[in-house]
């Protein structure tokens, strides 16, 4: 009965570690996604030649956003390349935890009438 307890703890942290990872992914992406957001009205402004006459490149925006994204993911890329291993890993270690279990089944349940 202990040992079963025991597991269920294990379990239950191990998939509260699993959420944070996935939070920490989410916030990478959404920090990046904010900080774009914010540059978009600032590459709309380069358009030397268009007062001139001349209308402006129709992909320069778009080299000019793709440019600024890939130096914004390449800044957060060692983080980014890091995180998405580890749930894997998580996953695997869950699984495993489950299968020595024995059926896994009665940890599992126990676990999730433990979580809201």
């Amino acid at each position: 009965m202990a040992d079963s307890q025991q597991q269920a703890a294990q379990l239950t942290r191990m998939q509260a570690a699993q959420r944070q990872t996935q939070h920490q992914l989410d916030l990478i992406d959404r920090q990046i996604t904010r900080r774009m957001t914010a540059l978009i009205p600032l590459l709309g402004r380069r358009q030397p030649g268009y007062r001139r006459g001349k209308p402006p490149e129709p992909g320069a925006f778009l080299e000019r956003y793709r440019a600024n994204l890939a130096a914004l993911t390449a800044e957060r890329q060692p983080e980014a390349d890091a995180l998405p291993r580890k749930p894997a890993r998580q996953d695997a270690a869950i699984a495993a935890l489950g299968a020595r279990a024995g059926s896994g089944g009665d940890v599992l349940a126990t676990v999730q009438k433990a979580l809201p």
